[in-house]
């Protein structure tokens, strides 16, 4: 009587088979030197040979067998060309960033709020991690200069501080490059503006209004930004300057620009001030900078004032707040600025300020839209409110915006297209 053998169970991949297979996959990726950054599918088709190879010596006995082989190849992958254990967060379209306290606390963000995720690492994978992000960045991170700012392949910005800095162990914040919108109807369509505020957001852009974006962290100014800009006519040109890529919008006439660190000589560096400046010079129709935090503060707002349409955004809670910030940061240029000519300067370089916040659900929203007519009452920049926040809304205030001819040029009736937002 023959004997009946017990059915193999197939088991998650162990740490072994994984590792055996890691190794192999590396070794491949070698051999044909592949960017595994860069040429993700090419590792999977790799990853996928492998643990196809492996799957069919299951069969003899000869290795233990696994229950999912797609899982495996995705962990393969994760590990090799993308960025291991964190790898699932990243793909998860309802993540927008990742940080990482200490190894065993780790957290994400999502719909504006935080969460503890339960991934647990060890000191050496967050090591491993940051280094492989800097590798595809080609940026660095040392003792002597601790912090790092950077662009990953996918559009993810990446910010290290490093231990010592940090108390216990090296800080890493990952912002997720979500497209949740690219133009302004899309905000709508969000319920970050309301259809009115949008038409007349638009219809300033097109008049070339200078307009400053503010708001607390992940309040959505970038995104703002970014779809303010997909409003400018196709045959201006335009010049981006900021730290780290992030601002993207579709135009045919654009050049992005960012900051560069300095070289292990100490030399190298490449501020944001210098790339306002060298702005000026490539015939730009309007100017872009991601985020003003000093000096540089004073190169845009010449600019503006000399005629050049632009748009930047701050860190500010409200629109007040932003205007006396803006007025303030100019001053870090040197002894020689005054406030005595920056606060005229930004009433007459500024035109419109749009706040946004965080909802107590973590949804983004403009609160309100501030004309700045360049007027003046000793030295507070007066303002009136075109857009504001009532009754859990945005409403039609009071104010028009300056520059109305701007408006008459490209045949707008402003004043009309506000009061149907009435």
């Amino acid at each position: 009587m023959a004997l009946l053998q017990p059915p193999v169970v197939s088991a998650p991949a162990s740490d072994d088979v994984v590792a055996r297979l890691d190794e192999e996959l590396r070794a491949v990726v070698r051999r044909d030197g592949i960017d595994p950054q860069r040429e993700i599918a090419a590792v999977r088709r790799h990853a996928t040979d492998l643990v196809r190879v492996h799957d069919e010596l299951s069969l003899t006995g000869v290795v233990a067998p696994v229950a999912h082989p797609e899982a495996l190849v995705a962990e393969l992958v994760a590990r090799v060309a993308g960025f291991g254990p964190l790898q699932p967060l990243l793909d998860d379209p309802t993540v927008e960033e990742v940080w990482i306290n200490s190894p065993d606390r780790v957290f994400v963000a999502r719909h504006g709020r935080h969460e503890l995720t339960n991934l647990v690492l060890t000191e050496a994978q967050v090591t491993d991690l940051v280094e492989r992000m800097l590798k595809s960045t080609g940026r660095r991170i040392d003792l002597s200069r601790p912090f790092v700012d950077a662009m990953l392949p996918a559009g993810h910005r990446l910010h290290v501080v490093l231990q010592g800095i940090s108390r216990g162990f090296s800080a890493v914040n990952i912002r997720k490059f979500v497209v949740r919108a690219s133009r302004l109807s899309d905000l709508v369509e969000l319920g970050t503006l309301t259809p009115a505020s949008a038409r007349f957001l638009e219809a300033s852009v097109r008049a070339g209004l200078n307009i400053l974006v503010v708001g607390g962290t992940q309040a959505g100014k970038t995104t703002m930004l970014n779809c303010l800009a997909a409003a400018i006519p196709g045959g201006e040109r335009v010049i981006s300057a900021e730290e780290v890529f992030e601002i993207r919008f579709p135009h045919p006439d654009w050049v992005a620009m960012q900051t560069r660190q300095e070289g292990l000589e100490g030399t190298g560096e490449i501020r944001l001030r210098e790339l306002v400046k060298e702005s000026l010079r490539m015939r730009p129709s309007r100017l872009i900078v991601g985020e003003v935090r000093a000096e540089e503060c004073l190169d845009l707002l010449l600019a503006l004032n000399a005629g050049l349409p632009g748009m930047c955004t701050l860190h500010a809670n409200s629109a007040r707040e932003a205007l006396t910030k803006a007025c303030t940061l100019p001053l870090l240029a040197g002894e020689n600025i005054s406030a005595r000519f920056v606060v005229p300067t930004v009433a007459a370089s500024i035109d419109l300020v749009v706040h946004l916040a965080l909802d107590p659900r973590g949804a983004r929203q403009v609160r309100e839209i501030v004309a700045v007519p360049g007027r003046m009452e000793g030295d507070v920049i007066e303002t009136e409110s075109v857009f504001e926040w009532r009754d859990g809304q945005l409403r039609r205030g009071i104010g028009l915006p300056p520059r109305l001819e701007q408006f008459e040029r490209i045949g707008i009736d402003v004043a009309r297209l506000l009061h149907e937002a009435g």
